[in-house]
């Protein structure tokens, strides 16, 4: 008995090799990136001696990050709120397929 016939090696991550660091696409580097920009931006013109205006400047860099988080079952939390808004604001549209035999058709006939 041969052991190396219909042997298969597929890896269960395959789309990972897509992304940056194994987890981020290229927009996902853009938004964070402009977040931390701006956080800085802000560092630097903001007095942030007072802490108010310390949280104002943190609040991008927050966002943006948070924004980024992987999470499982979805790309990451920015995916999760376009799925559920585009759920919230299109037409859904459900078409029967069941097991019945006519299909939806009217048994009457």
């Amino acid at each position: 008995m041969e052991q190396d016939e219909n042997l298969y090696l597929i890896p269960a991550n395959s789309k990972r090799g897509l992304l940056y660091f194994g987890m981020f696409t290229l927009n996902d580097l853009i938004l964070f990136g402009s977040g931390i920009v701006l956080t800085f931006i802000l560092f630097y013109v903001l007095p942030v001696q007072n802490i108010w205006f310390a949280i104002l400047a943190i609040v991008p860099g927050c966002i943006c990050g948070f924004l980024v988080i992987p999470v499982p079952n979805y790309h990451n939390i920015r995916t999760v709120i376009k799925t559920a808004y585009e759920f919230y604001t299109t037409r859904q549209r459900f078409v029967w397929k069941g097991w019945c035999a006519k299909d939806g058709e009217d048994s009457k006939k």
